[in-house]
């Protein structure tokens, strides 16, 4: 399974319900919904939340520390998805939109807690050829994924995810960050290189796959 596909399963903890993350099959039901978030109706807004939290948390905890830290994104998130509903266009995708606001949101919580962090081009090629790290993440689960992931620098972490997971290039994701292209790359190539280690160390059983 691609990592992509593999790592955007709904993510829940052991102590709560897990939420469903379906959109509403009936599309006057859906509409209605909507509208009542225009309206900022409450139980229009708790129902949506209710329907997108599990798919949305996985979103945000792939971006943050912690499942608290996520959380903040997530609650941060659907403040400006109820703020700016009225803009949401029926004619597109509702998860997308909704998506695209939470990883906007986890951009903006990463700009704002990075600490003197170097935009000075480093040196990538070492690492750009090591194409095994791929093959490797599509044999784990999800949940492994996600924690190993979890591990990297906020820095090394964000681009990964925006790289790999959402399909973004290097010019787009420096931009999206006020970032060199070259950073980017570099970031991208340490990232791999710091979860091979990850997997080297904690996941023996798979590091056969890189040989």
């Amino acid at each position: 399974m691609d990592i992509a596909l593999k790592i955007h399963t709904t993510y829940t903890t052991p102590n709560e319900t897990k939420a469903k993350n379906h959109k509403p099959s009936n599309t006057i039901a859906h509409t209605q919904l909507l509208e009542g978030c225009i309206r900022q109706e409450r139980r229009s807004q708790k129902r949506l939340y209710e329907l997108y939290y599990g798919c949305m948390l996985s979103v945000c905890m792939r971006y943050t520390n912690n499942y608290e830290e996520a959380r903040d994104v997530l609650h941060e998130g659907f403040m400006k998805v109820f703020k700016n509903i009225a803009r949401y266009k029926p004619s597109h995708s509702l998860n997308s939109w909704i998506k695209r606001i939470m990883i906007n949101t986890a951009i903006d919580h990463y700009r704002k807690n990075k600490k003197h962090q170097s935009n000075v081009d480093l040196e990538y090629a070492a690492h750009e050829t090591d194409v095994n790290i791929h093959s490797v993440l599509t044999k784990l689960s999800a949940e492994e994924i996600l924690k190993l992931v979890q591990k990297l620098s906020p820095a090394y972490r964000t681009v990964f995810n925006l790289y790999v997971i959402e399909g973004y290039n290097h010019r787009e994701i420096a931009e999206r960050l006020n970032i060199s292209e070259g950073t980017s790359k570099s970031n991208l190539a340490k990232a791999r290189a710091k979860l091979r280690g990850m997997i080297e160390k904690e996941l023996p059983d798979y590091t056969h796959y890189f040989k």
